[in-house]
């Protein structure tokens, strides 16, 4: 494929269930368009953790957003290695683990946690000149005029193998945490997981990563970035 003449200031918004690949796929087209990449779903994770290390019960919304109001996150957007930290803490590999997983959804469904996290992506997304966004209402709520908007799928099976592949985890526990994560997160009250209007929907069953990456591309050569 040609090179891509850079044209500016550029916003890519990904969204998707878990094992869609938008994290694989996000960072190896941010890199290929010499852009930042932000995974925002490490930012929700990064409040869990602080959630869990204060003690706190996930389930308690109140308290869980006071916590979220008083961490400080830093977030590294290079796509070579993204990095988060809590309160000086790098969390890069604890935010990975069961015990956070199993409580992101219910973190992330709080409305102060996610008003607040809205606000710091959108601050992120406004200092980058070219960025790609992977997370779950990237496209409907926190990027809506993102010059592309894809939607990732893939099926149960697909994203439950990969997953597990990833983890070194029982197929059938994570096939059943991700059906879990799928209720959880498509109907919370606040800013759901869903498909923007206008958002190419991409299903990577059946699909490398270089073939979804190329697709993207294509995609965006037809599309003028400001």
């Amino acid at each position: 494929m040609a090179e891509m003449v850079r044209t500016g200031r550029c916003v890519v918004a990904v969204d998707g269930p878990s094992g869609s690949g938008k994290s694989t796929v996000s960072r190896r087209l941010a890199g290929e368009l010499d852009a930042r990449y932000l995974d925002t779903g490490a930012m929700y994770r990064a409040i869990t953790w602080a959630v869990l290390r204060s003690g706190v019960d996930p389930q308690d919304a109140d308290s869980v957003a006071k916590v979220a109001g008083e961490v400080d996150l830093e977030i590294g957007v290079d796509p070579v290695a993204p990095r988060i930290s809590a309160d000086g803490v790098a969390v890069d590999q604890e935010i990975r683990g069961p015990e956070v997983t199993g409580s992101v959804s219910a973190v992330a469904a709080v409305p102060a946690v996610r008003e607040l996290m809205v606000a710091l992506q959108r601050d992120i997304i406004a200092a980058a000149d070219r960025i790609v966004v992977e997370g779950r209402d990237i496209g409907q709520v926190v990027a809506p005029d993102a010059d592309l908007k894809v939607y990732l799928t893939a099926s149960a099976d697909a994203r439950a193998q990969r997953r597990s592949a990833e983890y070194a985890a029982d197929l059938s526990a994570t096939a059943a945490d991700l059906a879990r994560r799928d209720r959880l997160d498509s109907t919370r009250a606040t800013n759901p997981l869903q498909q923007a209007p206008d958002a190419v929907v991409l299903d990577t069953t059946a699909l490398g990563i270089d073939e979804v990456v190329g697709r993207l591309r294509a995609l965006l050569e037809g599309r003028l970035c400001r």
